[in-house]
């Protein structure tokens, strides 16, 4: 396809963080081509780059079955909308950004009005964990899919999903502030009261279930004579809350707020314990070694112990991205009812001191980065943004 007016981009996410990628995706395709044209539907980070949103993100960023519930009619009448409007703007093409529930309903609806334009989903949808059987279906209505993770591409192509590329994780964009700066982290050995995090999640679910056991781990591993700082990054709403609940703890943690503290703690941390989540990857890559765990809620539990009974549901066997990417469970990791405080202590124990356990998790992090790096070192949105371009300009794929 060749054309002498500007090229026209709709992008659609659904919730905070696919506003963040798209926000780099958009200043990454302008960079290209300063005449493109965008619309659709973002937040504010969107906005900074010249989205004029169809309507408020907040309108469809939902979470769990009850909100979702109470917002469905919004939420449908949303995607009827947002279909509406790529149908009369005639893109040249769309790109959808994580948050299926919503995003692909309107790719699926979009394929059938405009069977022409190029659609191309940013974010895989974790197939590789949950429901197998989405890659195939995605396959009939997105062309090209953008995967942040390396391994993301030899899934689909297993599982018949849509063709896929590797981009790059944002994170691995961002070594200035994961990475300590010289002097920044102090050597395990050089240090008599290292820093340990404790990250409990940042949901008021995951609080409820995570930070009594927390707070018991650190009574054990205080019970033990060992000396050490206790920070707990959280954000702001739960300030309060988190630090009411952890007066009593043997070590009382020093309660950092904000992404720029968050990062720094990360830089100057020895070890973490940290609930399950993208958290993972962060201390990952900032070279943290930690043990993960996780109490699931009594439905998300049921669900997920019925579904890994059915064959060929579950693809595989950890529930850490770090580890999923490397291959091997070099982080230990531990799922309900497998929780006891005074296991989980000397795990922990053994990484806030010298030893093979420690070594041997810091050097598999330290992988992590030549696994994730992209071959030419360019910025995972330059990479996006090269697709995004190449199916703009010449057209829907005839063959995939």
């Amino acid at each position: 396809m060749t054309t002498d007016r500007p090229l026209k981009v709709f992008l659609v996410v659904g919730e905070e963080s696919g506003d963040q990628l798209g926000a780099r995706l958009m200043a990454a395709l302008r960079r290209q081509d300063e005449t493109i044209a965008f619309a659709g539907v973002g937040g504010d980070r969107m906005a900074g780059e010249g989205v004029a949103s169809l309507f408020p993100l907040h309108d469809i960023a939902v979470m769990g079955i009850g909100p979702v519930l109470r917002r469905l009619p919004t939420i449908l009448r949303r995607i009827r909308e947002t279909v509406a409007a790529v149908v009369a703007a005639r893109p040249d093409v769309l790109v959808i950004i994580d948050s299926p529930d919503f995003t692909h309903r309107v790719a699926r609806q979009v394929r059938a009005r405009l069977p022409d334009l190029p659609v191309v989903d940013y974010v895989s949808p974790s197939v590789w964990a949950w429901r197998p059987g989405r890659a195939r279906r995605m396959a009939a209505y997105v062309d090209r899919l953008l995967a942040l993770l390396p391994f993301e591409p030899a899934v689909h192509a297993r599982l018949g999903g849509p063709a896929t590329s590797y981009v790059g994780h944002p994170l691995v964009d961002r070594p200035e502030v994961l990475r300590p700066a010289p002097g920044e982290r102090l050597a395990i050995e050089a240090t008599d009261e290292p820093t340990l995090l404790v990250l409990p999640g940042s949901r008021s679910g995951e609080l409820d279930r995570m930070l009594k056991l927390y707070g018991e781990v650190v009574g054990h591993l205080a019970a033990s004579g060992r000396r050490f700082r206790l920070r707990l990054p959280a954000v702001e709403r739960l300030r309060e809350r988190i630090s009411a609940e952890t007066a009593d703890w043997a070590v009382r943690p020093e309660i950092v707020v904000g992404e720029a503290a968050k990062f720094a703690a990360f830089r100057q941390a020895h070890a973490a314990l940290a609930t399950s989540g993208t958290v993972t990857l962060e201390l990952a890559l900032a070279g943290v070694p930690m043990v993960v765990a996780y109490a699931r809620d009594p439905l998300f539990k049921l669900v997920t112990e019925i579904v890994r009974r059915l064959p060929g549901q579950v693809l595989i066997t950890s529930f850490v991205l770090p580890n999923i990417i490397l291959g091997h469970n070099a982080i230990p990791e531990y799922l309900d009812p497998d929780l006891a405080p005074a296991m989980l202590a000397t795990r922990v124990g053994t990484l806030l001191e010298p030893g093979t356990p420690r070594a041997a998790q810091v050097a598999e992090l330290e992988r992590l980065w030549s696994v994730m790096a992209l071959p030419d070192g360019r910025p995972a949105a330059d990479s996006a943004a090269d697709i995004v371009l190449r199916l703009a300009r010449e057209g829907r794929p005839a063959t995939r």
